[in-house]
């Protein structure tokens, strides 16, 4: 009985973790993006002649950004 009651404890517990673990790496992923690959793809937008897409996507995030902040 014991050891039927550790395993459902422990499943329970690592099904948290597991939980805590997909949060954290979301996290971690929506500030790479933001901080890394966002600011590298507009500049790769710009030098690739794509002005007019990273211009408009430029304009769209800040305006988010303020209304997010505000």
């Amino acid at each position: 009985m014991m050891t039927c009651l550790f395993f459902i404890l422990f499943f329970a517990l690592f099904g948290r973790l597991i939980g805590f673990a997909f949060r954290a790496t979301w996290g971690l992923f929506k500030v790479l993006l933001y901080i890394v690959f966002f600011p590298l793809i507009l500049v790769g937008l710009v030098f690739g002649g794509l002005l007019y897409i990273a211009f408009p996507l430029l304009i769209i995030v800040g305006l988010v950004s303020l209304v997010a902040n505000a």
